[in-house]
């Protein structure tokens, strides 16, 4: 089971906000009450120390206290703004890599609430060949990421290692083989050819050796059509099908790292790279 990070600092926020609400508005009011009684039957010299010592706030709410603000900015970015995320996998080579570290850009298809996921502000829908990440239709606990390649009315084909959009082939243009490093050395030797969808131009990966999934398949309203750049070792939806739009995640645009134990840890040239 996948880790609800987002949950998670819900609970946290409400608990260290109800912990400050509850110390401000009647456990602090009796702590000073109680002080002041204290203090009254006291003789002198009063022994401020040993009085703060009784009285001093409790160290649970020092902590809500503190954390409050710091989780309340976090569970906003992620929420709203923008939330990070790694790649596990090499089914979006060449354009992303085994331990690149990503930012995804929260509001660009509209504002979600956090954890239910509920749209109340549209912003605007995916392009064709924009890269989404969204939570995956046959468990939405995982989030996965690709290019979009149909858009809602689209009617698209995969054959012979081309898609073909509305009777249209998706020009191709081969420029090399692709030498892989690190976890993405398996992919050596693969075709590596410039794709363009509308108006985005990327890199893909082509294995000659692999049998393809091909057919075809009208996409249905709010709903969206996504692809892996690594075409032949990728699960996208010509295996599972579409993508609900109430599945949208956001839209990735930047390598903020890379690190790949397996090709030497950081690759800093790939740092502040944006995603095309």
């Amino acid at each position: 089971m996948n880790f609800d990070f987002q949950g998670f600092m819900l609970l946290l926020l409400v608990v260290s906000g109800v912990l400050w609400a509850l110390d401000y508005w009647q456990w602090a009011p009796k702590r000073r009450a109680a002080e002041k009684t204290a203090r009254a039957a006291m003789k002198p010299p009063i022994d401020e120390k040993k009085l703060a010592e009784i009285f001093k706030e409790p160290t649970y709410v020092e902590y809500a206290k503190s954390f409050f603000p710091i989780i309340l900015i976090v569970f906003v970015m992620r929420s709203f703004l923008v939330e990070p995320f790694r790649i596990p996998s090499g089914s979006m080579m060449p354009t992303l890599l085994v331990g690149d570290f990503i930012l995804v850009n929260k509001f660009t298809y509209g504002v979600r609430l956090p954890v239910a996921g509920t749209k109340i502000l549209d912003l605007g829908e995916p392009e064709r060949g924009d890269v989404v990440v969204f939570r995956y239709p046959k468990d939405p606990s995982l989030d996965y990421i690709k290019r979009v390649v149909g858009l809602p009315g689209d009617r698209v084909g995969y054959f012979n290692k081309m898609i073909y959009i509305n009777g249209k082939p998706v020009a191709q243009e081969e420029t090399g083989r692709y030498v892989g490093i690190g976890s993405g050395f398996e992919s050596t030797g693969a075709s590596l050819r410039n794709e363009k969808l509308g108006e985005a131009e990327h890199q893909i990966l082509i294995d000659s050796d692999q049998r393809a999934r091909e057919g075809e398949i009208v996409v249905p309203e709010g709903e969206y059509f996504v692809m892996g750049d690594n075409r032949d070792r990728s699960n996208d939806s010509r295996f599972w099908g579409t993508v609900p739009e109430d599945h949208l995640v956001g839209k990735a645009f930047m390598i903020w790292m890379n690190w790949d134990s397996s090709a030497g840890g950081v690759e800093w040239g790939r740092m502040g790279n944006s995603i095309d």
